[in-house]
């Protein structure tokens, strides 16, 4: 997907080279501070009826395969609201292949909720006026509303700009209102927050709430809606995703039943509160219910908005099945035993297909499946465990570079004012704290020698081999740590090195983590 200088200039050529004569030709185009206040270099820019546009975040997710996805939590414990909002284990993953070879899949998600220019565009008659004080976000709208509207952008995307749309194995994308898990990834910022601070109850606000969400009160809103895009945004570059309107999801509301969703399906979800929310009841976990219809009519909540998320389809084409396919028989098998025989799996499924008894047949398939689940929920354990092993290597790399070059340092300092003819009064004390931070040092060294061979010989190559790939992605993510990754590398390498020759070269990864200070 490119950035927003491509769309517009890809988007002036369409309209010059098709001769579009709908109402996109009876307005000038938008100025940008109408539908993108606050442009970021990266924003996704889609064109729009009557001259319009809409700004689209990338939200990527380290994954690189259509069956793969990203374990994460959503909800949270002690809101009050557990059978709302009770934290779970969901799984998360992007509709579009990202470009240049980066392990990752993404979904594009509104930078901004729905203005009411933006809405007066897709579905009047007419264009409308432009106006700076259409730029408050489009509220009483129903769930069959946000329908409406998404299926008209759809369409005339389709008719007017689809070569603007970004495609997946040939298939184009299309606009929908978020799935839960879409929406809370992102408002708490997906992969540019650490799990720390995505576990929080709201995303990292340095310069404070204020700063970056309205609520209700005097010290924000002040009981009125405000216009998009005035605030700071998230760390993923989203406005407004907590308060001034709340926000449709596309799914029907569920009561949480502890690590599970209830089976009544009800209304409709709404998420991350309004101009209306206590500053205290703000949070990323959020969520509420509202019903499909009044008492005579839709439901529109006087709060209520959108944004819209642009995704693609899963089953795109014969191939991707095909890959699929392979992907899902692959899932929950056994690692080949040592001697090369069948794994558990393999042989259930076996003396099931031999089995004539249909009942019994039935029972070992059965067994079958389940052994497959917990085997796959091992392995994504697993996985996670490997990648907090190589957070922790990585880490351990940048103490083994800032202790060793302190030591090298006091070192140094103690050869020039201790070794000569007249050695300083203060060489006791140097003499001691170059002792204490070799001993230091050398304890240092011991744990991130452990930590590797420990890891390696758990986990074994290929696993480590694919994390590394994922955790790489992750740290790319994130600017916070992204200093990380040639740390991770270092690590990397030495982990390989141990595994090729099953020797432990303690003072050689010492040199090489200390090496880093000179990159």
């Amino acid at each position: 997907m490119k950035p927003k200088n491509h769309f517009v200039a890809l988007f002036a050529t369409l309209t010059a080279s098709l001769g579009i004569t709908f109402s996109v030709q009876a307005q000038p185009e938008w100025d940008e501070r109408l539908y993108n206040p606050s442009p970021l270099e990266d924003d996704v820019i889609l064109p729009m009826p009557c001259g319009g546009a809409m700004a689209f975040r990338q939200i990527h997710v380290p994954v690189s395969k259509p069956l793969e996805d990203f374990p994460v939590q959503i909800g949270q414990d002690g809101t009050g609201w557990g059978y709302v909002e009770h934290s779970r284990p969901a799984f998360i993953s992007g509709s579009f292949t990202s470009e240049d070879g980066e392990a990752s899949r993404y979904y594009l998600l509104a930078k901004y909720e729905l203005t009411e220019l933006q809405y007066e565009a897709l579905v009047g008659k007419e264009c409308p006026p432009l106006s700076n004080r259409k730029r408050f976000p489009q509220v009483a709208l129903s769930w069959f509303d946000a329908m409406q509207l998404s299926d008209a952008y759809n369409l005339w995307l389709r008719e007017h700009a689809s070569k603007m749309l970004p495609r997946e194995d040939g298939s184009l994308g299309f606009l929908r209102l978020p799935t839960e898990v879409e929406w809370e990834f992102a408002a708490r910022g997906g992969l540019e927050v650490s799990t720390a601070e995505y576990r929080d109850s709201r995303y990292p606000m340095p310069e404070g709430l204020n700063a970056y969400e309205w609520f209700s009160g005097a010290q924000s809103s002040n009981g009125r809606l405000q216009l998009a895009g005035l605030l700071a945004p998230n760390p993923l570059g989203l406005h407004d995703v907590l308060g001034n309107a709340t926000e449709m999801i596309f799914e029907p509301f569920r009561l949480n039943k502890l690590d599970r969703q209830h089976g009544q399906a009800g209304g409709f979800v709404v998420r991350g509160g309004s101009y209306l929310t206590p500053r205290e009841d703000l949070r990323g976990a959020l969520r509420g219910e509202e019903p499909y219809y009044g008492s005579d009519e839709h439901n529109r909540g006087r709060a209520t908005g959108l944004r819209l998320a642009l995704v693609a389809p899963t089953l795109t084409s014969r191939e991707r099945i095909a890959a699929i396919e392979e992907s899902w028989a692959s899932l929950g098998l056994d690692e080949e035993e040592i001697d090369g025989s069948p794994g558990t799996v393999v042989q259930l499924a076996e003396l099931a297909s031999d089995v004539e008894d249909r009942a019994l047949q039935e029972q070992l398939q059965t067994l079958e499946r389940q052994l497959r689940a917990s085997n796959q929920r091992q392995q994504e354990a697993r996985n996670q465990a490997i990648r907090a092993s190589l957070n922790l290597g990585a880490f351990l790399c940048t103490k083994l570079e800032d202790d060793g070059v302190f030591f090298d340092f006091l070192a140094d300092n103690y050869r020039l004012n201790c070794e000569g003819d007249e050695p300083d009064a203060s060489c006791d004390m140097r003499q001691a704290r170059l002792a204490e931070q070799k001993k230091r040092l050398e304890g240092l060294s011991r744990y991130y020698a452990s930590s590797l061979v420990e890891s390696a010989t758990l986990y074994g190559r290929e696993p480590i081999t694919q994390q590394v790939e994922v955790f790489s992605e992750i740290l790319s993510r994130n600017p916070k740590v992204s200093e990380l990754r040639p740390y991770l590398q270092t690590y990397w390498q030495h982990q390989r090195q141990y595994l090729n020759d099953q020797h432990i070269t303690a003072e050689a990864w010492l040199e090489s983590c200390k090496a880093m200070a000179t990159q």
